[in-house]
């Protein structure tokens, strides 16, 4: 069984930068294992493919909405990932989910373990 626990979400203006993380726990395969990603959620939309990152550090974006403005990258040694957003726009305004699974991609459908979700508002 895996947790994961977000924070680090807020209200920033248009052009700011937050950073969330996402902190992991596990009960049996250590966390380094997992293939991390955060995902987002806009109000009365499906949720989103953001960025996802491998155990050693190998990452991808979703190209066309944060290519550039967003890094994902990990600390095996706290257990937790982290999303850069710098550059901030209305549009990411969401709430971001953390997701972990053995072997995971584009989709929500790859991924077995959620987190609660932190809001990122960004106002227009």
């Amino acid at each position: 069984q895996v947790q994961l626990v977000e924070s680090g979400g807020g209200l920033v203006q248009a052009g700011g930068s937050l950073r969330l993380s996402c902190a992991c726990s596990t009960s049996g395969r250590a966390c380094r294992n997992y293939v991390m990603a955060w995902f987002r959620q806009a109000p009365g939309k499906e949720r989103d493919f953001v960025a996802r990152i491998n155990w050693s550090g190998l990452s991808t974006y979703d190209t066309d909405s944060v290519k550039g403005r967003f890094t994902i990258t990990r600390d095996n040694a706290k257990n937790t990932v982290y999303l850069q957003m710098n550059s901030l726009k209305p549009e990411d305004t969401a709430v971001y989910y953390c997701a972990a699974n053995l072997g995971g991609g584009r989709s929500t459908m790859g991924y077995d373990y959620w987190g609660q979700g932190t809001q990122v508002t960004v106002p227009s």
